[in-house]
């Protein structure tokens, strides 16, 4: 078996470097001639007269500069001519792609580190031990899948993903961009693609098998369309084209090529002729990690560095609702950053509220308020966790500040106690509600606002306004997604940029978003002037301490014997 795969390295070598082998055989055959030449010279010379003798020598150092000369030329020309027209494969060097091969033991990616995504784990191992043997597969008549794509919010480990098989498959890996394909010349992604899948195959016929893998593969594979005139299109859809034709071409031979596909982009909008079996045979997604994953990560995040051993990684795993691994491995990294700031020997809490502040909230800005700013901003952050405790109680409120930052005076870090996939109407309403509690803290303090609501009114238009528009919530009970019927013209209008949907219809849905604010806006004054006490004393603690963290929040409702709702009754 291993005199076979020898065989196969050695034919593969001769079939790749063939050309450089007659050229080094060739320069041996002349230089060789040349020292035979030079010998018969060198004896014809001796053999010489006198006079014949002195002849020469006249002319010599006019012939010798002469051939010295042209041989400079000549080498150049020859050396370029056939490093770029024979080495780069036909004159075809600037539409090859530049990508090298990484053997799979030398991505170094293990299977063990690859966390925080059992369910695409479980997928991608059952291709692995496909492309690691495929008798068992071979013998009911089966064959390996040719194309997988992963599909999912960015940072989740596709990419990293991708190198685990490589390496668990022990077989050559090649990583590419879909950006890389597609340039200004039409043809020119097109020869690239073909390039890559040669490769590939050749690689696969010498190695038993290869993985090509590109990421942002929606740069490559969107979905085709007319050209406009200027050539762009053209050239997407004609690498587009050669993709689909060159994955088709798998099947020609029994070679165990798998292509990798990863991107960020939705499903829709990729190309349908991409997606269909015996190209993409099967999609994995890529979600953004759970609670016991969350765990997971912090424990392999938290091993390369030395941290304090009293950390609650299940608390922080809570606090860290919707980040992704990358997210908890930049939370990690700048945590062990702050603490070699700070001079001390491990990662402490401190550092990990600290980065996750940095990284959530933003860096901390040398701005100094005025005393009548800072208060004003106190009772503004005040009405924000305030409502957020009492009206909203699926999520924890971590974090109250009115420490200046990134672009914000302050700010109240509130986040769902567990995922939630699905936001129904009392969800959203309670979104509103938190957004508003600055406005109408400000309104009860000091009977006028601030530009400071300005974000704030943002998102609680955009809640209302897809309540209405999108999800049929609205108080009139108007049915259908509107908001993607408002540019989509009419199949009556000839082109014009006349809506599908009627002014009344736009007036009633406008009218039914405005009375969810209002509506929410007076549930929140109501909250707040009732429990104006603790208005009070949250804003004066701000004021005093300019940040109060879960503990000293939790104190606080304690006092005043406030106890959070109950989510599940809500």
């Amino acid at each position: 078996m291993k005199k076979n795969i020898s065989w196969k390295k050695i034919k593969f070598f001769l079939m790749l470097h063939w050309i450089k082998i007659l050229l080094a055989i060739l320069g041996i055959a002349l230089g060789t001639g040349l020292i035979m030449l030079l010998t018969a010279g060198i004896k014809a010379w001796n053999n010489a007269g006198s006079f014949m003798k002195q002849s020469q020598l006249a002319v010599i150092p006019l012939q010798l500069f002469m051939q010295l000369v042209m041989s400079i030329v000549f080498g150049v020309v020859y050396t370029f001519l056939w490093y770029y027209l024979l080495f780069k494969k036909g004159g075809q060097g600037f539409t090859q792609q530049k990508k090298k091969m990484i053997k799979g033991e030398d991505v170094a990616i293990k299977w063990d580190d690859v966390v925080g995504m059992e369910e695409a784990k479980q997928e991608a191992l059952e291709v692995v031990k496909l492309i690691k043997d495929r008798a068992e597969l071979q013998r009911i008549g089966g064959k390996i899948l040719r194309g997988i794509l992963m599909i999912g919010p960015p940072g989740c480990g596709k990419t990293y993903l991708a190198k685990a098989m490589a390496t668990e498959s022990n077989i050559p890996f090649i990583s590419m961009s879909g950006s890389e394909f597609v340039e200004m010349f039409v043809g020119v992604g097109a020869s690239r693609i073909r390039s890559l899948f040669k490769q590939a195959r050749d690689l696969a016929s010498m190695e038993g098998g290869c993985i090509i893998f590109i990421d942002e593969i929606d740069a490559v594979g969107a979905q085709r369309s007319a050209d406009s005139g200027m050539g762009g299109q053209t050239e997407f859809n004609t690498t587009l084209n050669q993709l689909l034709v060159e994955m088709d071409g798998l099947k020609d031979k029994d070679l165990n090529v798998v292509l990798i596909g990863a991107t960020n982009a939705p499903l829709y909008f990729l190309d349908q002729a991409l997606l269909r079996p015996g190209r993409f045979d099967r999609i994995i997604h890529v979600g953004l990690p759970g609670l016991e994953d969350r765990e997971k990560l912090f424990e392999y995040y938290l091993k390369k560095v030395k941290y304090d051993s009293s950390l609650n990684i299940p608390r922080l795993a809570r606090r860290a609702v919707q980040k992704s691994p990358a997210d908890i491995s930049n939370l990690v990294r700048e945590s062990a950053l702050l603490a070699v700031r700070n001079s001390k020997t491990n990662v402490t809490i401190k550092e990990i509220n600290e980065a996750m502040d940095r990284i959530e909230l933003g860096v901390k800005r040398n701005i100094k308020l005025g005393p009548h700013e800072k208060e004003m901003t106190a009772y503004h952050e005040a009405g924000h966790a305030i409502v957020a405790y009492l009206l909203n109680p699926t999520d924890d409120v971590m974090k109250a500040s009115i420490i200046p930052r990134a672009g914000t005076l302050g700010v109240v870090y509130h986040v769902p106690r567990e995922e939630i996939h699905n936001y129904d109407r009392e969800k959203l309403l309670a979104e509103i509600k938190v957004c508003l509690g600055s406005y109408a803290a400000e309104k009860i303090k000091y009977n006028t606002t601030t530009t400071g609501v300005d974000e704030d009114f943002r998102q609680a238009l955009n809640y209302a306004h897809d309540m209405v528009w999108r999800w049929g919530m609205g108080n009139t009970g108007i049915l259908g997604n509107y908001a993607r019927l408002i540019s989509q013209p009419s199949a009556w209008s000839r082109g014009s940029n006349s809506s599908i949907i009627s002014e009344k219809v736009k007036e009633q849905l406008d009218k039914d978003t405005q009375e969810i604010l209002e509506k929410c806006l007076k549930e929140v004054e109501e909250l707040l002037l009732k429990e104006r006490p603790i208005l009070e004393r949250f804003a004066k603690e701000l004021v005093d301490k300019q940040e109060l963290d879960y503990d000293e929040i939790e104190i606080i409702f304690k006092e005043f014997n406030k106890a959070r709702p109950d989510s599940a009754n809500y």
